[in-house]
């Protein structure tokens, strides 16, 4: 039986040895307007909404309104700065440090799992000093880089089993394992289903999918069958198809954001208005802001947030079908499949389709550094428009 063997050489950017880091003024080309008016529009609606839905909570446990606009904002001020620097950067540098940007995100994983788990056996934050991050967040980019890369340099060879399925399945595998034995389920979810995406961009044949979704079901089984994970998977399952099985319990955050969203009808109670912020829903300046949303600004507001995302994905993936390079085009589809990726499934899960998960929605839910990350993605994203621009031009 031949053996089979993994090409180094495929791991290391020899094209990317030459890029600089900033390109010439004379090959810069025009940033995408419209992708950036619609990151702002987005970041100034989701701050609007922070400060909305949270200044009632921040009052009763911080005795101060402003608790979590006043973070939020230096972190949307330091997430466009971020933003603008790198879109001025050349995105193909990234290739030169793609597998170190993974091998780091593999160790912060590993760190946290071994060494800052919880009371309750979470894993999910790096803590150091006064500052904390999930260092899922920085794995999800990893993939991304990584797989463009990968894909970028094997182009003619994705076809195969060698090169189109074994190195990106050993590195999602990794990532994903890391993360669920954080107990990080909703992480998870977004890294294969990321991770399978970019593969499905960079060209792997579609009779392979099969067998790596039947892999990773099977490693979600044998993780799940661990007690801890049985009873905390199966709580979330029992609450999602019976939410009044426990209705003071864990059915208690979807029940009273199902009421917020029935309350805001077509076009909402008011902006302020809502009367389930009022500590009826549990911290709904997180994963829990859209009911909110829906309750002040009705149908027409959530369509509006809706159409908004969907219009920012849309013009994501027409900058990354306009880049002449492999690598632009899965750098920026999978910047804005993870950002569309992320809105779907919260949804999905303030509206009951799937189990509460903990999934935020982007540039609204209150975080920095997933407001950060997200703002530098897209700082990616219009770097790489730059380039199309050119082409196009």
């Amino acid at each position: 039986m031949k053996a089979i063997t993994i090409d180094l050489e495929s791991f290391i950017p020899r094209s990317a040895a030459k890029e600089h880091l900033f390109l010439p003024k004379k090959k810069r080309g025009k940033i995408d307007v419209t992708f950036l008016t619609l990151v702002l529009v987005l970041l100034t609606f989701g701050l609007v909404m922070l400060f909305s839905a949270s200044h009632a909570f921040a009052f009763y446990n911080d005795g101060d309104s402003f608790y979590y606009i006043e973070r939020q904002l230096v972190f949307a001020v330091m997430g466009v700065a971020a933003m603008l620097f790198i879109s001025q950067l050349n995105y193909k540098w990234l290739r030169k440090w793609s597998v170190v940007i993974f091998i780091g995100a593999v160790l912060l994983l590993l760190y946290t799992d071994i060494f800052m788990r919880d009371q309750y056996g979470f894993a999910r934050w790096f803590y150091i000093f006064d500052f904390s991050f999930q260092p899922s967040e920085i794995a999800k980019f990893a993939i991304i880089v990584l797989f463009a890369h990968l894909a970028a340099t094997n182009s003619d060879k994705m076809g195969t089993f060698r090169y189109g399925v074994l190195p990106f399945g050993i590195c999602l595998g990794t990532v994903a394992l890391l993360v669920i034995l954080s107990r990080h389920l909703s992480g998870t979810i977004i890294v294969g289903i990321l991770g399978i995406a970019m593969m499905w961009f960079g060209g792997t044949k579609l009779r392979y999918f099969a067998m790596l979704v039947g892999a990773g079901a099977a490693a979600v089984i044998v993780v799940l069958i661990v007690p801890a994970f049985m009873e905390y998977a199966g709580d979330r399952v029992t609450t999602w198809l019976d939410p009044y099985s426990d209705p003071l319990g864990a059915g208690f955050q979807t029940i009273q954001a199902l009421i917020a969203i029935g309350s805001g009808g077509l076009w909402g109670v008011g902006l302020g208005n809502s009367r389930q912020k009022y500590l009826y829903i549990p911290e709904p300046q997180n994963d829990f802001i859209f009911p909110v949303v829906v309750e002040e600004l009705g149908f027409i507001g959530a369509a509006l947030v809706i159409i908004l995302f969907a219009l920012l994905v849309i013009r994501g993936y027409v900058i990354a079908m306009r880049c002449p390079d492999k690598f632009g085009a899965l750098l920026a589809a999978g910047c804005v499949t993870h950002i569309g990726l992320q809105v779907l499934l919260n949804i999905a899960v303030v509206t009951n389709t799937i189990p509460n998960t903990g999934i935020s929605l982007p540039l609204f839910s209150y975080g920095g550094t997933a407001l950060l990350m997200t703002l530098g993605e897209m700082g990616v994203v219009l770097s790489v428009s730059k380039n199309s621009s050119i082409k196009k031009s």
